[in-house]
């Protein structure tokens, strides 16, 4: 990465989430500089439907151009780039990947950050795709070119999860760790609680946006899935493949269930969890009766949450929410925020040292 007083960013991708940053660094633009020390230029957007636009000047692109673009139904731009050659140019110090999801192959993410860190650009992204298939990889590949892989919004939005297992919990031994990590599911158990019968609650989940046309990838427990194979690896150290994760869904859970649970004093949620065994690491998504002492039970709605269990301070329980445009447009600011101290800090060792 260059060292020089602002970073070339480049999405790749612009549609909620890559809407979302754009709209938090127009508004906090100063405020990022001035108190973060966090300047930035965008050296180019690149997208699949909506066109790319690049700043062959140098001066960076208008986000705030290119947002009301987006909203009056016309194109970012009409340059010919692909997203590898946005990510490679000269200019770009972070690629920002906000593509969709593919957990079958991982592409184009995939292929997009292999690039990008082989180059010695940082790669900042949501998207849990190349994380669950390459994580390892992937990290290697960026600590040797001198690069930075990060994805906290692929388990919580912008709810801190991994940067606080990994960063504010450091020296801690993390034993399990355990939560709700799929707001749609939690949405419906909560509304089942409240009276509706399963299909009722699902059908305003999808009214409402929480839930997609087709609901298997929330309600069968998959996209659970995916968070538990990521924090077994990224928080836990131990990296499994995600169809080693035992998956039982809320399908089969009645208005009974989630009734007869709550005379015992107990809610039903869908947990998913990573633990310590003798054996290495266990991970799991299933729905399960907890306490209503215990702070997960007092989650409601699309909130998620996750318990970590530590040796030093025992539990350790956040709370907030798990997707939204700026919700996860945070936790890729929060991502290029610490790379950019890294980057810092990094220069004055240099200096120092030298």
């Amino acid at each position: 990465m260059r060292v020089d007083s602002s970073l070339g960013l480049c999405f790749i991708g612009f549609g909620n989430v890559g809407q979302g940053l754009a709209r938090i660094l127009v508004r906090k633009e100063r405020e990022l500089a001035e108190r973060w020390g966090f300047a930035f230029r965008t050296v180019a957007v690149v997208t699949r439907t909506r066109g790319a636009a690049v700043s062959r000047d140098g001066e960076g692109l208008s986000l705030a151009d290119l947002l009301a673009r987006v909203e009056r139904g016309e194109p970012v731009g009409n340059e010919r780039i692909s997203p590898v050659e946005a990510a490679l140019l000269p200019q770009t110090d972070i690629v920002l990947d906000v593509t969709p999801t593919n957990l079958i192959n991982g592409e184009p993410g995939l292929s997009l950050t292999r690039a990008a860190l082989g180059s010695g650009r940082s790669v900042v992204s949501s998207n849990k795709g190349p994380v669950s298939l390459a994580l390892a990889e992937l990290k290697e590949l960026a600590r040797a070119r001198g690069a930075h892989y990060r994805f906290e919004g692929s388990v919580m939005s912008g709810t801190p999860s991994l940067n606080l297992a990994l960063e504010s919990l450091a020296g801690c031994d993390v034993r399990e760790v355990q939560g709700i990590v799929n707001g749609t599911t939690n949405y419906i158990l909560t509304r089942m609680e409240e009276g509706f019968e399963y299909a009722d609650a699902l059908r305003e989940a999808q009214e409402k946006g929480y839930a997609e046309a087709d609901p298997a990838g929330d309600v069968d427990g998959w996209d659970a899935a995916v968070k538990a194979q990521i924090l077994a690896a990224a928080v836990l150290g131990f990296p499994l493949p995600l169809d080693a994760v035992e998956r039982t869904g809320i399908a089969a859970i009645s208005r009974a269930d989630v009734e007869a649970a709550a005379k015992r004093g107990k809610r039903i949620k869908l947990l998913a969890k990573a633990a310590r065994t003798p054996d290495g690491v266990a991970a799991s998504v299933a729905p399960a009766e907890i306490p209503l002492s215990h702070p997960l039970a007092s989650v409601g709605g699309a909130t998620n949450a996750l318990t970590f269990t530590t040796d030093t301070l025992r539990d350790v329980t956040i709370i907030g929410p798990g997707a939204g445009r700026e919700e996860t447009g945070q936790a890729l600011l929060s991502d290029m925020l610490a790379i950019a101290a890294a980057e810092r800090n990094s220069v004055r060792f240099s200096v120092k040292a030298g």
